[in-house]
């Protein structure tokens, strides 16, 4: 891929670690999906095995970031020109950011004056189609001082967090082993029912949270999975409500008005 986009070199001739690619708010449609006269891979297909990294999501265009839907289902990308039709990996993890208003103050009243429709505005570029693809939906807070000056000491330590990851991951790989994937990520609706198994009590919790937050089949099965790795992480057999719990703590919906 990067061969095709004249990217490698002499002194870099191959890619040895997963890709990070953060394209400026500017990008174009076929800067992040690829195309032109004689089609080359985008961004989509440089995060290939990676991360794309969307800063400042809502200032992209909204066509642009539309583009990203099918390429997040299919894991490609097909551009059509006359004589034919190229297909280019696009198996990216998404990472996406944003203000929580259009000057980056809200909820703090004595510094925000956006209104309740700048807001709106601000995020109707991302679309209920694009944020349904994503596995989790976090707003975070204000950074305090005292999180600048080391915090409260309590943190996890990021290698114990990486420990977790890597024996999460080695969980998944044993369970899926001579399967076409290795991550609870990949699972489809059949493997979903297989192996994201509910206790009772987090049964009668997702039927709730389904009708509550109005979620449709993907958003639901979204849930699931990532609960499923939750339960990974912990070293779990089952899905317990507790995992279930905070899985749907990470499908809020985006800052779209004051409340």
């Amino acid at each position: 891929i990067y061969s095709i986009n004249g990217l490698l070199n002499e002194s870099h001739p191959l890619i040895l670690k997963r890709p990070f690619c953060a394209p400026h708010h500017t990008a174009s449609d076929r800067a992040l999906i690829g195309g032109g006269s004689i089609p080359k891979p985008g961004q989509i297909s440089l995060a290939h095995k990676g991360v794309l990294f969307l800063d400042e999501a809502p200032h992209f265009s909204k066509t642009a970031i539309e583009s990203l839907r099918q390429p997040m289902e299919e894991k490609k990308i097909e551009v059509s020109r006359t004589n034919a039709t190229y297909i280019f990996p696009a198996d990216f993890m998404l990472v996406v950011a944003a203000n929580p208003c259009p000057c980056g103050y809200f909820p703090d009243r004595n510094r925000c004056r956006c209104s309740a429709g700048e807001i709106r505005r601000y995020f109707s570029r991302l679309s209920g189609p694009i944020l349904d693809r994503m596995d989790l939906l976090v707003r975070t807070s204000a950074v305090k001082l005292s999180d600048i000056n080391g915090g409260a000491g309590n943190e996890e330590a990021g290698a114990s967090i990486r420990e977790r990851v890597f024996a999460a991951r080695k969980i998944q790989e044993e369970r899926y082993k001579g399967r076409k994937y290795s991550c609870n990520g990949s699972l489809g609706p059949k493997e979903i029912e297989e192996f994201c198994i509910l206790e009772e009590d987090a049964k009668a919790l997702m039927e709730k949270a389904f009708h509550k937050l109005k979620l449709g089949a993907r958003g639901y099965h979204k849930i699931l999975k990532v609960a499923r790795t939750i339960a990974d992480l912990d070293q779990s057999g089952k899905i317990t409500k507790r995992h279930l719990a905070e899985a749907i703590g990470y499908r809020m919906k985006m800052q779209d008005e004051e409340q």
